[in-house]
């Protein structure tokens, strides 16, 4: 393969030989779209092979059993967004890079190839371009020589055999930062500084979980090399090219004043992108239906991988704030979808990312973890990746090689947590006798859509005891109800919890006993992983309007000063923010958040530590509304005030300004305005697009849709950045007439953007919408639209919230 690259320009030219091997001389479909074809020879005879629907097909008069080559001179369009091969304008120096994304079907917008998972090949790279550009590709380069005025050709050696969506290149004026023994970081100039002072701490970590994952696979790192590519304004946390991992440069380099969990989350993301060069790269899954294969597993490995790499960090507490939320979140919708899914064609393979995929298969992984012991775990995937090394493999091949090393039956397990969709809620029935002893206790399941699933469910119970003497006990669910008969007889404990350790996948509310001694006692719960686990029920039970969001706000209220896990405080002022933006009336909200946000000044003043100081600092700008509020937000950007030992950064202030410009503060305009003129970076232009969004004026709503849907020279990632301004929480009125549109835009979203763009599309039109009026609009629209199914399962998924808040809202007017 070859690639010339010229800066700003909307083609890049390239030329291919392709050998692959035939069974007998038939016809053979390569993929190719949105590119040109100057002239194709097969087995050195020129054809007239003409680009139709997206192929390119090779005539069998000309093809024969055994080996055939094919040449192909070929042009594939560069754009700032919505192509293959994307440049990135850097605002800061004027310089250019450009790089490639493919998964899961985009190779064939940038080369004639075989796009599909289980054709595996190795590809030889030449790229052409300026000879002050750094050209990085999956495998190392091997040579760079003048190719003319002003050029360099890079050659890089041949890969080892990778699916099409795995080969990459990116080209710019990349600097490269390296450290003796570490894998190499690659960043753009103008971010040269930043970088390196974040290098060494990314490095490190990288360096660690490769000979962790190395050892807990018994299998070496299956590449030459590994190299890390932060890519400004890519479309996700990040990508596993073999080799060379690309990273979002805004998951790296903090753009926001980070806490320790914004660090440690960033140790996720570059575990998660490292296991995929064993789960997805080494060993791909055959087809897109078995996606979870490496997902699920690379964000369940990244977690593994790091409680051993830092065990004093309680690892899984935030595995579980992490991940459960967003599974339980869509597993509980119409919407939702078995982890196994039938993707009958590359052009759908994009609705197979998602909660499913991300959230709900580590969720399942680790109570398969947890059935099978974790050793047996290690060993069945030991032999899973010995076994299919280079190669494919289907999710029936890990559940065999789980059997073989455990000499357990798996079949009737993942038949049920792979190929049914939804999850149980499970229930604990119990009571007390007279001697204060339990005389009954029943585990009860329900499949929470009523589709009328059941699911074999390991979980651990926990019965509190007043003098902390706590007991656990292993329980097995796998019908509708069973009894736990270790408990019977057993002092009367306070509470009861039936996920204790969040070994188990499912909703597990408290009884109404159990909660009402929650909530009392709460304060006095020492133990950070239960308090989580148990704050997180509570929320699930506002959630299913079995709690009133006024007691939830009002003891999250009361506890919050005191609680110092950081993650923790963060989550409960995330949930206690949403609640008084969606689920109370706005006399309540009025009502409560002049304390709120005097409790969030207080403690972002006050507090003894830095990462608390920070997330108050965020809930103060969440939170603020009235006009004492505002003011205080005013200080902060003008210098008045400060976060004690914390330095704003550019986004920082930018979400000041966008706070200011939702509210309709009157000094708004005259701020931005400064602001604007204050950082003139191209991170500052992309974020004053952002806020500029929140302005509360139909015109600006007006401008903007009209830019989503048109300006197609507009990156991707401003409007991201944008889509929660537009639609603020304050604004559902105003933006109200904009969510028949947005809905109707959806086949476009799709067929234009990157993979989850549509869901964040319609997370921010119908998510920023509270009234009953929308819910009958979104439903009125799923009854009369023309929607693949895809869409039509993301628009009941998204507006389950949307379903819920007016719930709520009814319930508790």
């Amino acid at each position: 393969m070859q690639f010339t690259l010229t800066p700003h320009a909307p083609i890049a030219a390239g030329h291919e030989e392709i050998q692959f091997r035939l069974k007998a001389a038939v016809p053979v479909l390569l993929d190719f779209r949105e590119g040109g074809v100057t002239s194709v020879s097969v087995n050195k005879n020129g054809t007239d092979v003409q680009l139709a629907n997206g192929h390119l097909e090779l005539p069998a008069d000309l093809l024969q059993p055994g080996l055939n080559t094919v040449n192909i001179e070929f042009s594939a369009p560069v754009a700032p967004a919505s192509k293959a091969i994307t440049r990135f304008e850097d605002k800061d120096d004027n310089s250019e890079y450009l790089y490639t994304l493919f998964v899961p079907m985009d190779a064939s917008m940038a080369f004639p190839c075989f796009d599909q998972p289980d054709i595996k090949g190795r590809f030889r790279l030449e790229l052409t371009a300026p000879e002050n550009w750094t050209a990085i590709s999956n495998t190392a380069a091997v040579r760079n020589t003048t190719a003319g005025p002003g050029l360099k050709l890079t050659s890089f050696a041949e890969t080892r055999p990778i699916s099409t969506y795995l080969f990459a290149f990116a080209a710019g004026p990349f600097r490269k930062i390296e450290s003796a023994g570490l894998p190499s970081l690659y960043v753009r100039s103008s971010k040269l500084q930043k970088a390196q002072e974040e290098a060494v701490e990314v490095q490190q970590i990288t360096a660690q979980g490769i000979r962790y994952l190395a050892n807990y696979f018994a299998q070496p790192f299956p590449f030459p090399k590994y190299d890390m590519v932060m890519i400004p304004g890519f479309a996700y946390g990040g990508m596993e090219h073999a080799g060379a991992t690309f990273l979002r440069e805004e998951s790296i380099l903090f753009r926001t004043a980070p806490t320790h969990s914004d660090h440690l989350n960033r140790d996720i993301l570059l575990l998660h992108e490292l296991t995929h060069q064993w789960f997805g790269d080494l060993t791909t899954m055959r087809w897109f239906d078995d996606l979870w294969l490496k997902e699920g597993f690379a964000q369940y490995m990244a977690y593994q991988a790091l409680a051993d790499l830092k065990p004093d960090e309680n690892i899984w507490k935030r595995f579980y704030q992490a991940i459960k939320p967003a599974a339980y979140g869509i597993d509980a919708t119409p919407g939702t979808t078995p982890i196994y899914q039938d993707i009958l064609n590359l052009k759908d393979a994009k609705s197979a990312y998602g909660a499913i995929v991300y959230s709900k298969a580590p969720g399942v992984i680790k109570q398969l973890a947890y059935v099978l012991g974790d050793e047996k775990f290690r060993d069945g995937l030991r032999l899973y990746l010995k076994e299919h090394a280079y190669a494919n493999a289907e999710w029936n091949d890990l559940v065999h090689s789980f059997e073989r090393v455990s000499g357990k039956s798996l079949e009737d397990w993942a038949s049920v947590w792979i190929r049914r969709r939804g999850m149980p809620q499970v229930d604990v029935d119990w009571s007390c006798g007279a001697q204060g002893r339990i005389d009954h206790f029943l585990l009860k399941q329900r499949d929470v859509l009523n589709e009328g699933g059941i699911w074999p469910i390991a979980m651990q119970v926990l019965l509190h005891y007043q003098d902390g003497n706590d007991l656990r006990l292993r329980a097995q669910l796998e019908s509708a109800q069973s009894s736990l008969q270790e408990a019977v007889g057993k002092p009367c404990p306070q509470y009861v919890f039936a996920n204790d350790q969040d070994y188990a996948y499912g909703r597990f509310l408290l009884d109404p006993a159990s909660q009402k001694v929650v909530m009392e006692q709460m304060g006095s719960i020492s133990d950070v992983f239960r308090r989580t686990l148990l704050w997180g029920s509570l929320w699930d039970a506002v959630r299913e309007a079995q709690l009133a969001p006024r007691e939830y706000i009002d003891l999250s209220l009361r506890l919050l000063p005191a609680e110092k896990d950081e993650a923790l405080a963060q989550n409960l002022i995330g949930r206690t923010t949403a609640a008084l933006h969606r689920y109370v009336t706005p006399e309540l909200r009025r009502q409560f958040v002049p304390k709120a946000e005097a409790q969030a000044s207080d403690l972002m003043l006050h507090s003894p530590e830095q990462d608390l100081r920070i997330i108050w600092f965020r809930a103060l700008r969440g939170i603020a509304e009235t006009e004492p509020g505002r003011a205080q937000l005013k200080d902060l950007l003008s210098g008045k005030l400060s976060v004690p030992g914390v330095t704003l950064r550019p986004l920082d202030r930018w979400t000041l300004v966008e706070a200011l410009m939702a509210l309709n503060d009157p000094e708004a305009e005259a701020i931005y305005a400064a602001e604007k003129k204050r950082d003139n970076t191209g991170d500052g232009q992309k974020y004053a697009y952002m806020a500029e969004a929140a302005r509360p004026q139909s015109a600006t709503k007006q401008e903007y849709f009209k830019d989503y849907l048109h300006n197609s020279s507009r990156p991707e990632d401003w409007v991201e950045q944008s889509l929660g301004a537009f639609n603020y929480w304050n604004q559902s009125e105003l933006t109200y007439p904009y969510l028949q549109p947005a809905l109707d835009a959806l086949p476009q979203m799709k067929r234009e953007r990157k993979i989850f763009f549509v869901l964040g599309w319609l997370g921010a039109f119908i998510g920023g919408q509270q009234s009953a009026a929308a819910q009958k609009e979104v439903h009125d629209f799923l009854q009369t639209a023309s929607l693949d199914k895809d869409l039509q399962l993301k628009i009941l998924e998204i507006s389950d919230e949307l379903n819920r808040t007016v719930r709520i809202k009814e319930k508790y007017k």
